[in-house]
């Protein structure tokens, strides 16, 4: 099934992903395939839970095996945060579309992520 028309919607449901971001790429957020949904991206935060440390942060879109960065190698210092997606910068998941996020150290960056899925 192909994703929805977004102006002809049945239901929306807002939810949040977190995730520790480790140095081997992991998903934070997946639309599956043939979900018949479309993710509406609405934040993506990164925060910097390392007293000392900056760490760098990667995100990208996993589409067809092929990685589309939307950040790549952004440094957040120590005890800060950085927001990488807000309501200026929408991203939609179509289906079979992950959001990927790689850290440059393993135990120093938090994610948080707020997306609604439109059906």
């Amino acid at each position: 099934m192909a994703a929805p028309n977004i102006v002809n919607v049945a239901t929306i449901t807002g939810k949040t992903a977190v995730a520790n971001v480790t140095t081997i790429a992991s998903d934070i957020v997946t639309n599956s395939a043939a979900s018949g949904k479309v993710f509406k991206i609405n934040s993506l935060i990164i925060s910097n839970i390392d007293g000392a440390n900056t760490a760098d942060i990667t995100a990208s879109v996993y589409r067809s095996s092929v990685e589309w960065k939307f950040a790549h190698t952004v440094s957040v210092p120590a005890d800060a945060s950085l927001v990488v997606l807000s309501k200026d910068t929408t991203l939609y998941l179509e289906e079979n579309d992950t959001i990927r996020l790689t850290a440059s150290a393993n135990g120093d960056l938090q994610a948080v992520c707020s997306y609604e899925e439109i059906s």
